[in-house]
């Protein structure tokens, strides 16, 4: 039995569809457990940069694909994502119980942020959050209803009235489609994915049972965690493991390995506090050097240093296992690079990320300096890293008490060095 859970440790971005990828070789399935195509995920294969936003990255080495129920999936995005991959011998199954973003969500999406003069969440409008909110409300369509014809004829009847009502006379939009027009091509969809069908809870436990391999792969990041984040500003489902239990539909002692993806610095989109934020000349060449632009939506990202308290209430959170560091590169050719490892509250030093957004925006980050390092692009061992590399990823093992397994140099799959 051998359940392996990829998770960023941050804010999302960390790379988790590179380590999926390169985790994957030995993988008998790949499960996605939460979120939608509100983040992407990038491989680069031989050369040619593929990008993922709802299929789990395991398909790129051509394996058995799961979306479980804790996922609410666009179809239409779907189409696209499996015409642009070549759906010949692809190997996908979708769990009945997860929920559809279906048009309107897009809608509500835009029209709540719209209407948020202050704080904006910074959504990225795919339909996630009012989807999860159906769900949550009990009126949301599940994938099982999408492959019935009648089932979801009378769905979309029930609910398309009151979300037209909301829309016009909340939101001041005008819907541009109508019940049938919506029915119409969400039926060819499902039709087209009935195909896909599965238990996903029960093909995965039967496979852990059997003793093979699975990788978890989730979406976003610990600090984005719909209640461990920094809530509002975070997104609608959980990415933490303990996600996985509720996502798949299995008990937590099937997993014996949870992998921390953690950028080498922070980053983050949108919104939200952010206490070691670079806004510098560094931080802008962290920002073109490590290509620091949203796969789903191309926003910029707020880069800056290592946080170390935020690190170690995402072990608390997560129980990592072993750490995977990514875009150490990108730090290549400073004089000087910073960690953060403790902050300073109201004259108090902390070690921990606060549980409040009020308690980070009062933090002051405390920084021990490291020598710059440069990184050849050369390196395939750990012991042919420079030796103030060595220190700085030394030095987090040592903080964050979980040893560092994988560190990436590159964006390539032979840009992975496993350290012993």
């Amino acid at each position: 039995m051998a359940g392996t859970i990829v998770i960023g440790a941050q804010f999302g971005d960390e790379g988790k569809g590179k380590v999926t990828d390169f985790y994957s070789d030995k993988a008998d399935l790949v499960v996605r457990y939460q979120g939608g195509n509100n983040a992407g995920h990038t491989v680069v294969v031989a050369g040619k940069t593929l990008k993922f936003h709802l299929l789990p990255s395991g398909v790129v080495q051509g394996k058995r694909i799961l979306i479980g129920a804790g996922v609410v999936l666009d179809p239409r995005v779907l189409k696209k994502e499996i015409s642009d991959i070549g759906s010949k011998g692809m190997d996908l199954g979708i769990d009945p119980r997860t929920h559809i973003i279906m048009p309107w969500h897009n809608l509500l999406d835009e029209g709540r942020e719209e209407l948020r003069t202050t704080k904006k969440i910074g959504t990225t409008k795919r339909g996630i959050g009012p989807c999860y909110a159906d769900k949550a409300e009990r009126i949301g369509i599940r994938f099982e209803e999408l492959v019935e014809e009648k089932r979801l004829q009378q769905r979309i009847r029930e609910v398309f009235p009151v979300k037209k009502a909301i829309l016009e006379k909340v939101y001041n939009i005008k819907v541009p489609f109508g019940e049938n027009e919506v029915f119409d091509e969400y039926n060819a969809l499902g039709k087209e994915f009935r195909k896909y069908l599965c238990d996903v809870s029960l093909e995965v436990c039967e496979a852990l049972e059997n003793r093979k391999e699975v990788v978890f792969e989730g979406a976003q990041g610990t600090f984005l965690d719909n209640d461990f984040g920094t809530y509002p500003y975070v997104t609608s489902s959980h990415p933490i493991s303990g996600g996985v239990t509720t996502g798949v539909g299995m008990p937590a002692a099937k997993i014996n390995r949870i992998i921390g993806i953690v950028k080498a610095y922070t980053t983050r989109v949108g919104f939200g506090p952010f206490p070691t934020e670079l806004t510098d000349e560094t931080g802008e060449h962290l920002t073109q050097k490590g290509n620091e632009f949203g796969t789903t939506t191309g926003r910029k990202r707020r880069v800056g240093w290592l946080d170390l308290p935020m690190l170690r209430t995402s072990m608390r959170f997560n129980g990592f296992t072993e750490l995977a560091i990514t875009k150490l590169d990108v730090l290549s050719g400073l004089k000087k690079v910073k960690v953060c490892h403790s902050y300073t509250v109201n004259a108090k030093e902390i070690k921990y990320f606060p549980y409040s957004n009020k308690g980070l925006e009062k933090a002051v980050p405390n920084y021990r300096e490291f020598e710059g390092f440069e990184i050849t692009g050369k390196e395939k061992k750990y012991s042919e890293l420079a030796k103030n590399a060595r220190a700085y990823l030394e030095y987090i093992e040592k903080e964050i008490g979980c040893p560092i397994k994988l560190v990436s140099v590159g964006a390539g799959r032979e840009d992975t060095i496993l350290k012993q």
